[in-house]
């Protein structure tokens, strides 16, 4: 799934969330995609529209100044109609990109492969 957004929304600790790390945008077209975990679990939740699924291994993410990828197991994405690739286009502003890599961090610390193009 291939989609094209102006930044993101994120927060490496959101107290009135308990804690929660998130990372979430919506699409040109309106579509809703968040990657999120609470600290004292092992699973990243990750939701596409109106669906949400929680994965704890078989996850994979590539983030570069330019694009987020999320890559999930076939198993996992079945509530997504079976999409196991999201290529997410962003202007995230250079001020943000180090930020937003640091949440990405906190939320696949230990589950799933992190890999970061930033440099």
């Amino acid at each position: 799934m291939k989609m094209t957004t102006d930044s993101f929304i994120y927060n490496p600790c959101d107290e009135e969330e308990d804690d929660m790390a998130l990372a979430c945008c919506h699409a040109t077209n309106g579509d809703l995609f968040l990657l999120a975990r609470f600290p004292d679990e092992d699973e990243v939740d990750i939701t596409f529209r109106d669906d949400t699924i929680h994965v704890d291994s078989n996850l994979k993410v590539t983030f570069s100044a330019t694009q987020l990828k999320v890559e999930i197991d076939a198993a996992d994405a079945k509530p997504f109609g079976g999409e196991t690739t999201y290529e997410i286009t962003h202007s995230t502003p250079a001020g943000e990109v180090r930020d937003l890599d640091d949440t990405l961090r906190i939320i696949l610390k230990n589950v799933g492969a992190y890999v970061s193009e930033l440099g």
